[in-house]
């Protein structure tokens, strides 16, 4: 045996360099994958709305992660969600281009954190599933109290797994669009055993929806919601409000048949001061007089200094106040600035002057026809709102909006989703009036029975049920569907660890016996292959 000390080496050789131009090519079809897997999913929500595409987008985020490091899974997840939200949130460069830009680089760090955290191989995909779902609810909560737009519930508003949102709310859809995914990804790999497991249990979540419960009829009512029309992508400064107040007071006067409700959007009484010294509020007792109906219209006034208030506000027959709800989920850099001490210096000219004041209250109006939920324009989009005015009695959910100042039509078909959405969760009515569109009629199943076009006069007139009851998505809430997604990371990143290979073995040159030796009895077909110790043995 050789006296020089024994000489450590790879079992294998490290590869050869690859040329630049060579180490291209692969980066840049790797790249045009994540833009496509993030554009499927986009393409999946509405205004679009084919929604079988998130289902492609979810398989092929998955592929895109399998076997890669954690660099590599984080820049992946990063370029799929980029082309996802980029995409399907461009309205806000109208608004702000720097708030676009900013709002998306914060949700796609969210995706970027959790494919990072994703195991490449064992447990890849439980992983995947449960990290869609956190972060599905942390955007429905976080940064500024949340902003739940594009979502992959939305994309299934029209989709069969729509019914699942009565089991455990829009987390529920989250879970069953990503299972769909990675189970469309096992097919790809002819895995049939975990293909059959993810198919069964969307096929049980299925079953489930249609057995569960949904609530209850207890009473009708004939509604009319009134849209008055005029141009889209408005602002605030410039409109003279007592158009748009007018073009709704036109509108209501088309109304030929007998009503118990007429619904007004958000904000389209405008009033210097307050309420109940403005003539508008005659105005308004003149509508509900004249009908001889109880009468809800949106109304903004002033409040203290620097402030305003945004509110619903119930009218009986006889003209009277009875109830008010006042805006409790406010729109961030809309309605209100956070840190606006922070934001004022560089955006000033395009942030608003004065914050809504948010509102405390229960979201209910209690009326002579009813007890109503109501979740003002940005609330239907946050399912706990509706859990709020369902368990504090609503028997219809009202959603007055105003779409007028967005461009194009992609916040107001994601929104007529969110209400398709909330409508199957809570078993109720929903009924979504907006000064330019669109207004809606949903039925408890999520049908879409009527939708105005956008900048029409219209007024939507319907035979609606007031229900009693809860669904188990009214019952639960989301925490259910957030211990499950959290159990399905924690025991994926378990089987990853056990899972994870030893380190490469080094072999000694110098000492072939101790190396024989500690190998044990191996078979022939192991030593016969010429090793770098043999090798090293012979010199």
């Amino acid at each position: 045996m050789s006296s020089e000390l024994p000489r450590l080496v790879p079992e294998s050789d490290p590869p050869a360099p690859q040329r630049r131009v060579e180490s291209l090519r692969p980066a840049a079809g790797i790249t045009l994958g994540c833009l496509a897997a993030g554009a499927l999913i986009c393409f999946s929500m509405p205004p679009w709305g084919f929604w079988p595409l998130a289902v492609l987008g979810v398989a092929a985020l998955d592929r895109l992660l399998a076997g890669q490091p954690a660099a590599r899974r984080l820049r992946r997840g990063g370029l799929t969600s980029a082309a996802w939200l980029l995409g399907a949130t461009i309205w806000m460069w109208d608004f702000s281009p720097g708030g676009y830009l900013v709002a998306n680089l914060i949700f796609s760090a969210f995706y970027c954190a959790g494919c990072a955290l994703t195991p490449p191989h064992k447990g890849r995909r439980p992983a995947l599933v449960g990290w869609l779902v956190l972060i599905a609810y942390l955007r429905w909560r976080f940064p500024f109290g949340g902003v739940p737009l594009a979502t992959l519930a939305h994309s299934q508003a029209d989709a069969p797994l729509a019914a699942s949102a009565r089991l455990g709310g829009p987390l529920t859809v989250v879970a069953l669009v990503a299972v769909a995914g990675v189970t469309l990804s096992l097919l790809a790999e002819r895995r049939w055993r975990g293909a059959l497991a993810g198919a069964s249990l969307i096929a049980l979540a299925l079953a489930l929806s249609v057995d569960a419960p949904r609530g209850r009829d207890i009473g009708s009512l004939k509604v009319a919601l009134v849209q008055g029309g005029g141009p889209q992508r408005t602002r605030a400064v410039g409109t003279d409000f007592s158009v748009v107040m007018q073009r709704h007071l036109d509108a209501t006067n088309t109304i030929a048949e007998p009503v118990d409700l007429i619904v007004w959007p958000e904000n389209v009484v405008n009033v210097d001061g307050r309420l109940v010294d403005s003539p508008q509020l005659r105005q308004l007792a003149d509508v509900a007089g004249h009908h001889g109906a109880w009468f809800i219209p949106g109304v903004v006034e002033d409040g203290e200094p620097g402030e305003f208030f945004n509110f619903s506000v119930a009218l009986s027959p006889q003209g009277e106040m009875t109830d008010r709800y006042d805006k409790v989920r406010r729109v961030p850099f809309g309605e209100y600035v956070p840190l606006r001490s922070l934001f004022e210096p560089v955006a000033g000219d395009i942030l608003p002057s004065k914050d809504a004041r948010a509102g405390t209250g229960p979201a209910v109006l209690e009326t002579g026809v009813g007890r109503f939920g109501v979740l003002i324009s940005w609330e239907i989009f946050f399912e706990d709102r509706a859990r709020d005015a369902i368990g504090n009695g609503g028997t219809v959910l009202l959603n007055p909006t105003n779409g007028s100042s967005y461009w194009l039509t992609i916040v107001q078909t994601q929104q007529v989703a969110s209400s398709q959405l909330r409508a199957i969760e809570t078993g109720r009515w929903v009924l979504q009036a907006a000064p330019t569109g669109f207004s809606a009629i949903v039925n408890p199943d999520g049908e879409v029975l009527a939708r105005t076009g956008i900048s029409e006069q219209k007024v939507l007139i319907a035979e609606v049920a007031k229900r009693t009851g809860e669904t188990w998505a009214l019952r639960v809430g989301p925490w259910p569907l957030l211990a499950l997604a959290a159990t399905a990371v924690a025991a994926a990143v378990a089987a990853a660890r056990r899972e994870r290979p030893a380190p490469a073995a080094f072999v000694a040159t110098g000492d072939l016996r101790a190396v024989a030796g500690r190998a044990g009895d191996r078979s022939g077909s192991e030593s016969g292959q010429g090793s770098p110790g043999h090798r090293g043995a012979g010199r």
